[in-house]
């Protein structure tokens, strides 16, 4: 399989080599969060001479033994150099049973330079305080982006067309081996069938696991609408799937939890607060969509608001739906004190929809900046201080 290195998730990495923190490398299965790791590895015995780097792949029939807490501390004890940098990876840590009290243990030393890998059943955000006693940081790991597909296949042709494709083949480069649609097809659905059964359904001890794939089929068709547990339980007990607004809302955290989806909340932009109901949600990858439902009911414009969502937190934006008076606006991106108010758009060639757009944005009074994204296949302009970005050149910056 061909490899190429992800310098921005690399140079996360190397921005906090030697820290006391452990760092946690975690995303949805399949997204190259062991490649990463091995690629930081080579990063620092190339450039640091006094690197003792003690690496355990709990993934190896060779580190079976190591999948007990008190034999890995050992065995890392035992591979301790003194005065050098201590570089500690372990990949799929949660293969060893009880492995915080290890890490903990090892942490509280102040002696070795932590990393983990593993999956995201086990080292969910949420549980990430639980589990550990020392300060971390966590590094998420998505799917390919369109720029990183684009050097992964040497593109560089009519970027329209490749985007058309990027939005159906998507980022899970695993599949891009497959040479034929339904082989990286089926590929996909089953990443996401293994999501589903090992990080839920088993994890969570779910009774009825059909319930929880009716919700995926159910969030994927309705990308970016307005969501609440109570709508969704309502909409599946009309298809006859029994369920109730309790068992939705968990479910969804769930999936929320495994990073298949993510929940988008909504911002009061002139009450200058969070409202807590009605939420959107988005998919980590558009590929999974097409793999699991086809083009039934494809709505491009959506998908298009999706592949936005997705590059915006790559960028390390927080991101929310803003709500003005009765209009909303697509996207609230926020990064440190930068600001950027995002509508997402299919086609502005007809006045009407591109009105639709632009309408909302001119309300806005506060004065960052304001951006319509769409598939212009034009250069960047400017509408009366609005900036208009053609989506497959943005995906590019």
């Amino acid at each position: 399989m061909k490899h190429i290195q992800r310098d921005s998730l690399l140079q996360s990495l190397q921005e906090v080599n030697n820290t006391p923190d452990i760092k946690i490398i975690s995303g949805v299965r399949r997204s190259g969060k062991s490649q990463l790791l091995m690629d930081y590895i080579e990063w620092i015995q190339t450039n640091e001479n006094d690197a003792n780097v003690i690496l355990v792949d709990l993934r190896q029939l060779a580190y079976e033994p190591l999948c007990e807490y008190h034999a890995l501390h050992e065995y890392v004890e035992n591979r301790y150099k003194a005065g050098a940098h201590n570089v500690l990876c372990i990949d799929e840590v949660q293969m060893c049973h009880n492995f915080e009290l290890a890490i903990n243990s090892l942490h509280s030393m102040g002696k070795y330079d932590i990393y983990l890998t593993g999956s995201n059943a086990f080292l969910l955000s949420s549980d990430l305080a639980t589990l550990f006693t020392g300060r971390y940081i966590l590094l998420e790991v998505f799917p390919f982006s369109f720029k990183e597909y684009l050097i992964y296949f040497g593109e560089s042709g009519d970027i329209q067309a490749l985007f058309d494709q990027y939005l159906i083949m998507g980022g899970f480069s695993g599949s891009y081996v497959y040479q034929s649609v339904n082989k990286r097809t089926q590929y996909i659905k089953d990443v996401y069938a293994t999501i589903l059964q090992r990080d839920l359904v088993d994890k969570y001890h779910l009774a009825d696991n059909h319930i929880l794939f009716q919700l995926g089929d159910f969030l994927m068709d309705n990308v970016s609408n307005i969501s609440s547990p109570y709508g969704i339980s309502q909409e599946l007990n009309r298809l006859d799937i029994s369920t109730n607004n309790h068992t939705i809302s968990n479910y969804i955290d769930y999936l929320c939890k495994a990073y298949v989806f993510y929940q988008v909340n909504r911002y009061d932009l002139r009450g200058k607060k969070y409202l807590q109901s009605l939420n959107k949600f988005y998919l980590v990858d558009t590929s999974l969509r097409y793999a699991v439902l086809g083009t039934r009911n494809m709505d491009w414009g959506r998908m298009y608001e999706n592949i936005v969502f997705i590059e915006l937190k790559r960028r390390g934006y927080e991101v929310y739906v803003g709500k003005l008076y009765q209009k909303e606006i697509d996207f609230v991106a926020m990064r440190g004190n930068e600001k950027i108010f995002i509508q997402v758009s299919d086609d502005l060639s007809n006045p009407e929809t591109f009105k639709r757009e632009y309408a909302p944005l001119l309300q806005i009074k506060e004065a960052y900046p304001k951006m319509i994204i769409a598939r212009t296949r034009h250069l960047d302009y400017d509408y009366q201080g609005i900036m208009i970005k053609d989506l497959a050149h943005w995906l590019q910056e």
